[in-house]
Parts: structure tokens; C-alpha cells; sequence
């Protein structure tokens, strides 16, 4: 016996629908009602090379720069901080992706930031510290009409069920606590992506690193953007220099957003902003 396949597209009793004009529209959608979503980036297979090579390069880097042993025991030997201020340009670029810029301007009404853009490494059947269920503002047991923050997570390598692709529990942005565990046993599921994508959540979706079956590294690059009332993970400003970005860059970098020194210094980036 056989049994139709497709899903069925007529409907009655409809006064409301939303439209989706793009393929972009179809990721905006799909991160307000379910809180996820997989994003072209658009780059090269050149551009990806560049991309994983610098970031290997990094992590070498990293490591040398604050001990094996200290990261270690501070488990964050998986993780590496703030990559567009070790001085490859990539990581920059990366985080001012025109494609994801323009979903984000789609998701986050007004004016965001980046409050980090950290390295993870998955790594071969071993347990790290992205490997629990968790939110990306932690701790926080509220849920708000529109996104607050976006988590972009960039593939750099393959997200396959055995490399252990990111869990996420869907629409759980839109419900307080974190759900039984006979809930997420039976609902979640694991986004499989593409070298390249944009996995987007919203910041209030649990999600959680899976258990990495393969015998390499999973690499990714994870970007938390977020209205101007967060402060960011590493102040990126006082560790990044402003010559030669753009407005665009420097505002979306946190140039804009410091905190005054004193009410002189408030009153100043008043008058600035009413100039």
C-alpha cells in the first residue's frame, strides 16, 4: 500500500498569511515560529580554504598565546575568543557577511551589535563545553515578541549527524523554562548544514553541541548579535582598532555603544548623536 507524499497546500477558513518572496524570507520566517534556521553565506570553495585555513591558524596561535594547561583547566581548550581581534582579516569579513547582515536588519528591528564571535571545536569523541543544553544569554528565563539576539553559527566544516551537528529544541524561545525531559527526548532534532551556512537561532532557543562520532575536529565559528543593551562578551573596541573600518563596521563592532566614563562623556555622545 502506498500513500501520498506530498504535503497538502490547499486550505479554507485562511484570512492571514504570511508571504515569503525569497529564500530569505523562508530563514525569517522559520527563526521567528521555530527559532532556527540554515543560511547560505554565499562564499567560494577559495573562500572557504581561506577561511578554514585562517582559523587553524588561529587556534595554533591562541593556544601558544595562553597555554594548553591554563585552557585546559579552564575548559576552554575548545574555544577560542574573540577571533576578529588576533589580526586576520577574515574573521572581520566574516562577521560583516552582506547575506547575513541583510537577514539580520530582517530579524532585529533597529540597531545590533556583535557581542562576540568565538572559535568551537568539536572535537572527536570527547565531551566539550558546548555539549549541554543551554541558551545564549544564560540563566534567563523570559521570552520577548521579537528576537533580542541572533546566535549565527558558521559551519566551517560539514554539520552531519555524526560529526555531531547542533541540537535545538523547536519554538522552545517562546516558552519560559527549560522543557522536561521527556519533552526533549521526543522533540528535538539535529540541523544538519552545509560548510559555508549560517546556522541562525534565536538567542533564547535551547540548542546544545551534539557528541561528535567521527574521527575529526567539527570547526565552527559562532556569532552572537544583539540589540545595543547587552554588553558585549570582550569589550571587541577597546581590543580593536578603529582605522580604516567603515561606519557600518565600527558601529556594528560596539564603537558607538561604550559605556561614558562619566555624565561629561554622556552628554557629549548626546550632542553628537543630535548633531
Amino acid at each position: 500500500m502506498s500513500f501520498p507524499v506530498a504535503i497538502p497546500n490547499r486550505h479554507y477558513g485562511v484570512l492571514e498569511r504570511t508571504e515569503s518572496g525569497s529564500s530569505q524570507d523562508l530563514v525569517v520566517e522559520q527563526v521567528l515560529s521555530l527559532g532556527y534556521a540554515v543560511l547560505d553565506a554565499g562564499y567560494t570553495h577559495e573562500e572557504m580554504t581561506r577561511i578554514s585555513q585562517a582559523f587553524d591558524a588561529a587556534r595554533v596561535h591562541y593556544v601558544k598565546t595562553h597555554g594548553e594547561a591554563e585552557l585546559q583547566g579552564l575548559d576552554e581548550l575548545n574555544t577560542l575568543r574573540a577571533l576578529l581581534t588576533w589580526g586576520d582579516s577574515v574573521f572581520m569579513q566574516l562577521a560583516l557577511n552582506p547575506v547575513l547582515m541583510n537577514t539580520l536588519k530582517m530579524l532585529i528591528h533597529g540597531k545590533f551589535i556583535l557581542n562576540q564571535q568565538n572559535g568551537i571545536i568539536n572535537p572527536p569523541k570527547a565531551d566539550y563545553n558546548q555539549g549541554a543544553w543551554h541558551r545564549d544569554f544564560p540563566y534567563q528565563h523570559f521570552v520577548s515578541s521579537r528576537p533580542l539576539a541572533i546566535n549565527a553559527l558558521f559551519c566551517v566544516d560539514d554539520f552531519t549527524l555524526e560529526n555531531g551537528a547542533t541540537y535545538v529544541l523547536p519554538a522552545s524561545h517562546k516558552s519560559g523554562p527549560f522543557a522536561s525531559k521527556a519533552f526533549v527526548e521526543r522533540n528535538a532534532i539535529q540541523v544538519v548544514a552545509k560548510a559555508g551556512s549560517f546556522i541562525l537561532l534565536d538567542c533564547m532557543l535551547f540548542h546544545t553541541g551534539g557528541f561528535n562520532q567521527s574521527s575529526k575536529p567539527r570547526r565552527a565559528v559562532n556569532h552572537v548579535y544583539n540589540i545595543p543593551y547587552f554588553k558585549q562578551q570582550i569589550n571587541i573596541p577597546s581590543n580593536l582598532g578603529a582605522t580604516g573600518l567603515s561606519d557600518h563596521a565600527k558601529e556594528l563592532f560596539g564603537f558607538a555603544f561604550q559605556e561614558p566614563d562619566s555624565v561629561a562623556d554622556y552628554l557629549a555622545q548626546r550632542k553628537g548623536k543630535s548633531a
